[in-house]
């Protein structure tokens, strides 16, 4: 493994992301949102999320911008980043095509917005989040720069922190004690029973 092919696995990943994600955007701008706490906030936490798991990465592999903040490559790392990468890919797909209509990049519930509990929702109650974390560790083992590989974790982290509460009153408020019921036999972002 050399940082250049750990830079391309970082952006076939990026590249994963958005080919798993467009159709899922475009049916969701035809679909009708019941319910939206989209807001300031929620639109900042957005734009530093995507700074961190995009921005920043795609600045340090196509300039040399930030290479002063580089450190040395490890190869070791970047096969675990390579794996993580493919989990991450493979379980961001898996969320998707669960959540079907009822996915939305923003906290919303759409018309006639259903609870999904089985595939990876059976165990896990955010596992696109579980998704965004593996990417966040994959980006930190893959690209070998204090800025763009820690940024991801900071972007992420921060959405994650400030939002799944948030998410969690707004699913318990639509679904009562479905949700309560589904949270207790639940972990939030890995299987309870790990």
């Amino acid at each position: 493994m050399t940082v250049t092919i750990a830079k391309i696995i970082y952006v076939l990943m990026a590249v994963g992301w958005y080919i798993v994600r467009l159709p899922h955007a475009r049916r969701a701008r035809r679909t009708p949102v019941a319910h939206s706490s989209r807001d300031w906030r929620e639109l900042l936490l957005l734009t530093v999320s995507l700074t961190g798991l995009g921005v920043l990465p795609f600045v340090y592999i196509a300039t040399n911008a930030l290479k002063f903040a580089n450190y040395t490559f490890n190869a070791p790392a970047a096969y675990l980043g390579a794996i993580l990468a493919s989990v991450a890919i493979w379980l961001f797909y898996q969320t998707h095509k669960q959540l079907g209509r009822n996915w939305s990049v923003s906290l919303d519930l759409r018309d006639r917005h259903q609870l999904i509990t089985d595939g990876v929702y059976r165990q896990i109650r955010h596992p696109m989040y579980s998704a965004f974390w593996l990417w966040a560790l994959a980006q930190l083992s893959l690209l070998p720069n204090f800025i763009a590989g820690t940024s991801g974790v900071f972007g992420f982290g921060l959405l994650y922190l400030y939002r799944v509460g948030r998410e969690e009153r707004m699913m318990t408020d639509r679904f009562g004690k479905e949700y309560e019921s589904y949270m207790a036999r639940t972990g939030r972002l890995i299987p309870k029973w790990l």
